[in-house]
C-alpha cells in the first residue's frame, strides 16, 4: 500500500526548503541580510571595488625583491577577494585592484600592516588558543639576509632532498646562535611564525653559530621548499611602500552585463524546463523542481561563503543550470530502459537510480578532483572558479540523487504510477561506430593540424602582434588612463560609449575597459599598451573635445594581471588535475586504457577550442582560463558516462569482435543522454551568446564550440579510441 501521507510530507518539506531559501536569497537570515542574493560579493567588473597604487620608497628594488613584494601583497589582497589583482607599472609602482569592497581606508590599513616573521623557541609557544602565542622572539624577518630553496643529498640514504638555506645578518647570527645552542641538546623545535600562523617547525640538531642554517626533511617537492623560502624573504618587506593613490572604482561593465546575463539565465532556464518536461514527462517535472532547489541554494551559498562573483562566474552559474541536468538525464534514460524491458514503474525507478549511480559519482568526483587541485595550486581567477565549480558539483549531485529521487517516489505514491507518465526507451539499431573509427580519427587529425597551422600563421603574419593568440590586457598588460572631466560634464552611458570608441580607434583594439571613479567626476580606462604618438593623440582629443585640463589626464603602463607565475600556476594545476583524474579513472575502472583514452580525448577538445580562439579575434584573458577549465570538466564527465556503460556491458567478453560489439552497443545506448545533455547545455550557452554583452559573448562562443566538440569526442572518439588501444595491447600481449 502506498504511503500517501509520507509522500505529501516529502513534497511539502522540499517546497518549504525552496521557499525558505528563496526568502533568504531575497531578504537574508540576519539583520545584516546574510545569505541574501543582493549581498553577494561582486567582482570589479560587475560592482567595482578599490584600486590602490603604492610607491616604492628609497633605492630601486631588485627584480626578486619586487617579485616577492607583489607575491606577499597578492596573498594579503586575496583575504578580501580571491579575484584580487596585483600588478606593477612601468615605474615600478605596485597597483592593487580589490573587487567587492568600498572602504579604501580599511583596505589600506590591512594591506599596510608589516608582515611579521618571528623565530620562536618551543618553550615560549602556547598553542592552546588555536594560534601561536609567545612572550619573546629569537629573531625576526629583519634579521634574515637571504633565504633560498635548493636541493642536497642525504648523507645516510644518498637520496635527493629539498632544503631551504638561510643566511642571517650579523645581529641575527648572534641571537640565533644563542637559541640553537640552548635547543640542540634536546633537539627542541624553533617555530617559524608568519602573520600569526606557523609555516614551519624544524627541530634543532646542532648549534648554528656561523649565521648559515638549513631547513630540511619536511619538503616533498621543490615548490614547497621555495614557498617557505619566499615566506621568510617577505617576512619583513624588502622594500618600503607608501600609498600614493587610492580610489573606489565603479563597475567596469555596468548593470547591463548583469541584467542581460540574468535575462539569459531566465530564458535559458525556462527552455531547459520545457525540454525536460516534454521529453521526460513526469521525471522531467521532478528534475525541474530539483533545479529550482539547486538554484536558490546556490544563491544562498554564494553569499553565505563570501564568494566573490565575477562576470565569468555569473555565466558559469547559469551554465551550471544546463550541466546540472546531466545527472537527471542519465537517471531518466535508465528508467526508460528498464520500462522497455517490461519492469514495473516502481522497480524501474529504483533500478534507474541504482544503475546511474556509478556514472554520476565517477563523473562528478573526477571534476571535484580537478576543482580541489585548482583551488590548492591556482590563484586569483583560477581559485575563484574552482570554488564555484566545487559548490555547483556538490549541489547538483545532491539535487539529482536525493531531491529528484524523493520527488519521483512521492509522485508515484500519490498515484502517478502509469508507464505513460515516464515514457519507454525505444529500441535503437546499433550504430557501427567502431567500423567508422578511421573516419573519426582522420577528422580529428585534420582538426589538430588545422589548429597548429592556425597558430603558426597567426605568429608568422603578425596578426596578433607576433602572438599565436589575441592575448588581452590580463595576459599582456597595457596602458591605464585616469581622466577627470570638468564639473559640467555628465558621466553617463553616452560619454562612456564615446570614450570607449575614442580609445578603440586610437589603440586599434576593442580591448577597452572603462570604470567610474567614486568621489570624482572621472573615468578610469584600461586598454592595450599605447605608444607615445597614440598617447599624444588621445591627450589632444580629450583636451579639445572634452575640455579636460592636461593636469587631469594621467596615464601609465601596467603589467599583466595574469602574471607569469599565475599562468604557470594554472598550467601546473591543470596538469596535476589531469594526472589525478587519470589515476582515479584507472583505479575505478581497473584499466589504464580507460584513463589514457579519457585524457587524450580531453586534450583533443582543448586543442579544438584553441583553434577557435586562433581563428577568431576573441581576446584571451581571465575568461580564457575559466573557459578551458569548464570544457575540461564537461569533457571528462561526458566520457565517463560512456566508459561506465562499456564497463557494464563488457563482462567476460574479451575477443576483438566482442569488444567492437560492446563499444557500439554502449555508445548507442548512451546516445540519447549524450544528445540531450549537449542540447540542454547548449541552450544555456546559445542564449548567453545572443543576449549577453560582448565580454559574455566572448566567453560563450568558445564554450559552445567546446561543448559541441566534447559531444563529438565523447560519442565518436573516446569509445573507438579505447577499442583501438585495447586491441593493440591484446595483440602485443599475444606476441
Amino acid at each position: 500500500m502506498k504511503n500517501k501521507k509520507k509522500a505529501v510530507l516529502h513534497i511539502v518539506v522540499i517546497i518549504a526548503v525552496i521557499a525558505l531559501c528563496s526568502f533568504t536569497a531575497l531578504v537574508g537570515f540576519t539583520k545584516q541580510h546574510k545569505g541574501s542574493a543582493k549581498n553577494i560579493k561582486l567582482g570589479l567588473d560587475l560592482a567595482g571595488g578599490v584600486s590602490i597604487t603604492y610607491d616604492v620608497v628609497g633605492d630601486k628594488p631588485t627584480d626578486q625583491e619586487l617579485k616577492d613584494t607583489v607575491k606577499m601583497m597578492q596573498k594579503r589582497a586575496e583575504v578580501h577577494s580571491t579575484e584580487s589583482s596585483v600588478v606593477t607599472d612601468e615605474k615600478g609602482r605596485i597597483v592593487i585592484d580589490i573587487p567587492g569592497v568600498d572602504d579604501a581606508d580599511k583596505v589600506l590599513a590591512d594591506l599596510g600592516k608589516e608582515g611579521s616573521l618571528d623565530f620562536v623557541a618551543a618553550d615560549d609557544m602556547d598553542l592552546s588558543s588555536g594560534s601561536p602565542v609567545y612572550t619573546k622572539t629569537i629573531c625576526t624577518g629583519k634579521d634574515i639576509e637571504s633565504a633560498e630553496a635548493g636541493t642536497t643529498k642525504d648523507e645516510s640514504t644518498k637520496n635527493k632532498e629539498y632544503v631551504v638555506s638561510l643566511k642571517f645578518k650579523s645581529k641575527g647570527t648572534k641571537k640565533f646562535a644563542e637559541a640553537t645552542e640552548a635547543a640542540a641538546p634536546t633537539h627542541a623545535i624553533i617555530y617559524i611564525v608568519y602573520d600569526g600562523k606557523i609555516v614551519s617547525s624544524p627541530s634543532v640538531t646542532n648549534a648554528i653559530t656561523n649565521g648559515e642554517a638549513q631547513i630540511s626533511g619536511g619538503f616533498k617537492t621543490y615548490e614547497e621548499a621555495d614557498e617557505l623560502a619566499s615566506y621568510i624573504r617577505i617576512g619583513a618587506l624588502p622594500v618600503e611602500l607608501k600609498a600614493a593613490q587610492s580610489q573606489v572604482v565603479g563597475a567596469q561593465l555596468g548593470l547591463d552585463a548583469i541584467q542581460s546575463s540574468l535575462l539569459a539565465g531566465a530564458i535559458g532556464f525556462a527552455l531547459v524546463v520545457l525540454f525536460m518536461v516534454v521529453f521526460y514527462r513526469l521525471p522531467g517535472l521532478a528534475s525541474s523542481i530539483a533545479l529550482i532547489f539547486y538554484l536558490v541554494v546556490m544563491l544562498v551559498a554564494l553569499n553565505g561563503l563570501d564568494i566573490t562573483l565575477t562576470l565569468p562566474g555569473v555565466a558559469g552559474i547559469i551554465l551550471n543550470i544546463g550541466m546540472a541536468v546531466d545527472a537527471n538525464v542519465i537517471i531518466f534514460t535508465r528508467i526508460k530502459e528498464e520500462l522497455a524491458k517490461g519492469k514495473s514503474v516502481q522497480s524501474s525507478i529504483k533500478l534507474g537510480f541504482d544503475k546511474a549511480l556509478s556514472a554520476i559519482v565517477d563523473g562528478n568526483v573526477t571534476t571535484l578532483i580537478a576543482a580541489a587541485v585548482l583551488y590548492v595550486k591556482g590563484s586569483g581567477t583560477v581559485k575563484g572558479f574552482a570554488t564555484t565549480l566545487a559548490i555547483g558539483i556538490i549541489l547538483s549531485m545532491f539535487t539529482a540523487l536525493v531531491i529528484t529521487k524523493v520527488l519521483l517516489n512521492a509522485m508515484y505514491a500519490l498515484g502517478l504510477d502509469k508507464v505513460k507518465y515516464f515514457g519507454v526507451e525505444k529500441q535503437r539499431k546499433t550504430i557501427k561506430f567502431v567500423e567508422n573509427k578511421a573516419k573519426f580519427f582522420i577528422l580529428s587529425g585534420l582538426m589538430i593540424v588545422a589548429c597548429v597551422a592556425t597558430l603558426l600563421i597567426n605568429k608568422g603574419t603578425g596578426r596578433f602582434s607576433g602572438n599565436i593568440l589575441n592575448y588581452g590586457l590580463d595576459f599582456l598588460g597595457g596602458t591605464t588612463y585616469d581622466i577627470t572631466f570638468p564639473e559640467d560634464t555628465k558621466i553617463d552611458s553616452e560619454l562612456k560609449s564615446n570614450i570607449e570608441k575614442l580609445f578603440s580607434d586610437t589603440a586599434k583594439s576593442n580591448d577597452v575597459v572603462i570604470s567610474e571613479v567614486a568621489g570624482t567626476n572621472g573615468l578610469s580606462v584600461k586598454t592595450v599598451e599605447l605608444n607615445d604618438e597614440q598617447r599624444a593623440t588621445l591627450n589632444d582629443t580629450l583636451q579639445k573635445t572634452y575640455k579636460v585640463e592636461e593636469k587631469n589626464i594621467q596615464n601609465q603602463n601596467i603589467s599583466a594581471s595574469v602574471s607569469d607565475e599565475m599562468k604557470s600556476d594554472a598550467i601546473l594545476a591543470v596538469t596535476i588535475a589531469a594526472i589525478c583524474m587519470l589515476i582515479y579513472i584507472w583505479f575505478r575502472f581497473k584499466d589504464i586504457v580507460f584513463a589514457g583514452s579519457a585524457v587524450l580525448a580531453l586534450l583533443h577538445d582543448v586543442i579544438f577550442v584553441l583553434m577557435i580562439y586562433g581563428l577568431t579575434s576573441i581576446s584571451v584573458g581571465n575568461t580564457f582560463i575559466a573557459c578551458m577549465l569548464t570544457i575540461v570538466g564537461y569533457s571528462i564527465n561526458a566520457t565517463i558516462v560512456i566508459f561506465d556503460r562499456i564497463r557494464e556491458n563488457l563482462g567476460a567478453r574479451k575477443s576483438e569482435e566482442a569488444l567492437a560489439e560492446v563499444v557500439n552497443e554502449s555508445i548507442t545506448q548512451t546516445l540519447t543522454r549524450s544528445i540531450n545533455t549537449s542540447l540542454t547545455t547548449a541552450i544555456m550557452v546559445v542564449v548567453l551568446a545572443i543576449l549577453g554583452v560582448d565580454s559574455v559573448r566572448d566567453f560563450a562562443i568558445p564554450l559552445l564550440a567546446g561543448f559541441v566538440c566534447g559531444a563529438y569526442s565523447s560519442v565518436c572518439i573516446t569509445g573507438t579510441l579505447w577499442f583501438t588501444l585495447k586491441k593493440f595491447m591484446m595483440k602485443r600481449k599475444a606476441k
